[in-house]
């Protein structure tokens, strides 16, 4: 069985199409294809408060695309989900109305809990020790989710309007940054050794630039590293020579730094990158949906 999922970001939009199959009784989710298209919504919203017409005209279109290819893919169930700029765009419900009328997909803008809590939903559990505490972090062009993990439950969530976005733009709220380091010392005091779980395309580019294939985890060092080696190059060499695609090379050097910040902020060594995100989390959604009903 196939399910599809769209995650509208800040930076990017994301089409999933996932297979779902059992082994020895348990779900296996085996992604198929992922397409990306970098419209960048936040650009417009975290400047000027609201998505201009020429973005408005591009998301619609890609969104004409990717409904054409659900259909095309014969899907059993999708879901669509705009975040962090459309929730702060002026015009973001008029905007899903007219993608609703022009494309037949129904998009759902969620808060940032809701992220926070579908990003966590990837079955977490199952890829973890359940005697150590982690620190879920999903970084995204407009917001952090942050989802502390101790004692087999989620013990605290939150989410913040810190992204690599509005980082680039200069539009994160001075107290915005204080805020996140007051709540990651509450709630993470006590708590040692505390691990991070990385989520997001950023983290994901950079473990994959780590050269590390046998562990899934990268060091604060480590990290550290690559963010002053990424800093080193200039725009147009991280594209050129780095051969990082044109909306990631700008984006990668404030995520690295947020996590950075993160791991420093909650003492934190050791980060790992399973490579899934917001989109995964839609899946096992629409898996447990169906599940239910088949009971």
């Amino acid at each position: 069985m196939v399910f599809a999922a769209i995650d509208i970001g800040s930076n990017a939009m994301r089409l999933l199409f996932c297979r779902v199959y059992k082994v020895d009784g348990k779900p296996h989710f085996s992604k198929e294809e992922l397409i990306r298209m970098p419209i960048r919504l936040g650009e417009d919203v975290f400047l000027y408060g609201k998505i201009s017409e020429e973005k408005a005209n591009r998301l619609v279109t890609a969104l004409r695309g990717f409904s054409e290819l659900i259909t095309a893919y014969g899907v059993l169930a999708s879901k669509a989900v705009a975040t962090s700029a459309m929730r702060d765009a002026s015009n973001g419900a008029e905007i899903i109305e007219k993608v609703k009328k022009e494309t037949g997909l129904t998009v759902e803008i969620i808060d940032g809990k809701l992220e926070a809590s579908l990003v966590f939903s990837n079955h977490i559990e199952e890829l973890i020790n359940p005697k150590h505490a982690y620190l879920y972090i999903d970084v995204g062009g407009g917001s952090t989710e942050l989802t502390l993990y101790f004692n087999n439950k989620v013990i605290a969530a939150k989410s913040f309007n810190i992204g690599t976005v509005r980082m680039l733009l200069d539009k994160i709220e001075k107290d915005e940054m204080e805020n996140m380091r007051i709540w990651l010392k509450r709630n993470t005091v006590g708590i040692h050794p505390l691990f991070a779980i990385g989520s997001g395309g950023n983290i994901n580019k950079i473990y994959k630039m780590s050269g590390k294939k046998e562990t899934k985890h990268l060091s604060y060092d480590k990290l550290k590293g690559i963010y002053e080696m990424l800093n080193s190059y200039t725009y147009q060499e991280r594209i050129e020579r780095l051969e990082l695609k044109p909306d990631r090379a700008d984006v990668i050097i404030p995520a690295a730094k947020i996590f950075l910040t993160i791991m420093k902020t909650a003492d934190i060594e050791r980060i790992y990158v399973p490579q899934i995100g917001l989109s995964d989390g839609l899946v096992h959604e629409l898996y447990d949906k169906y599940s239910h009903k088949l009971k």
